[in-house]
């Protein structure tokens, strides 16, 4: 291969495309559903070239045309999953706080929705070059624009918002995950855990009030109230930057 067309970086997004001598007998779009529906399903421990062709009842190399690899296709998923995140219109900048609310809890419930992200997200420096991770951060660029940061500032705005987004998802992803391999509900793993904790937390006082507030609360809901206390106050950092 010529030095120019090398990769400069190993991706997906940056790899020449084979030259097609034939008709592939695999969509990308048959293989990326495909290997979504596996990871749903049995977590990226499960996921690899061969079990996937025999999911799609294809040969490993039948797929190489449009991935060279695992990691490959991991990309063009996580792409896929990108798909699914709203990025809200901003009509009138008085809204910005609103638009933006929107964004970070439709990226966490997309990470909630397949919690095989948690693993991978750590690694989203190449995969923010698919088309709608691209489309997600222009997207957003625009509405923080808008909303009247100083110049220079949307860029990193956007990137403090999604990573405390992702932080926190993470988080719940990875509880959630070890839940489902429990077959426990999570309720049913907070009643499981409560004796243990306030036991250990016998010493601690402000531990004691804090799981005695808690006692009996819908785990769902203080997830739901903390990310959203964080996200306020992420937001609030922001208003300081935008001029009335």
């Amino acid at each position: 291969m010529p030095a120019d067309e090398k990769q400069p970086i190993p991706s997906v997004w940056t790899r020449p495309r084979r030259r097609k001598r034939e008709q592939p007998a695999l969509s990308r779009d048959q293989i990326v559903a495909a290997a979504l529906e596996l990871l749903d399903t049995e977590g990226i421990e499960a996921l690899s070239m061969r079990r996937l062709g025999t999911r799609l009842n294809a040969g490993a190399t039948s797929m190489y045309t449009h991935v060279a690899n695992k990691d490959e296709l991991i990309e063009l998923v996580v792409d896929e999953v990108h798909g699914e995140i709203e990025v809200p219109r901003l009509d009138d900048p008085a809204q910005w706080r609103t638009a933006l609310a929107r964004y970070a809890h439709s990226l966490r419930s997309a990470i909630l929705r397949h919690p095989w992200m948690a693993s991978v997200l750590g690694e989203l420096g190449v995969t923010q070059l698919g088309p709608n991770a691209m489309r997600v951060f222009e997207g957003m660029l625009a509405v923080t624009e808008k909303a009247g940061l100083p110049t220079g500032e949307a860029d990193p705005a956007v990137s403090g918002l999604t990573a405390y987004v992702i932080g926190m998802s993470i988080s719940e992803a990875g509880r959630l995950t070890m839940l489902a391999r429990s077959g426990h509900t999570e309720q049913e793993w907070v009643e499981r855990l409560w004796p243990a904790a306030e036991e250990a937390a016998r010493e601690h006082p402000q531990l004691q009030e804090q799981y005695a507030a808690l006692r009996g609360k819908d785990p769902r809901r203080i997830r739901e109230e903390k990310f959203d206390y964080g996200l306020q106050r992420v937001l609030d950092g922001l208003a300081v930057r935008i001029a009335p």
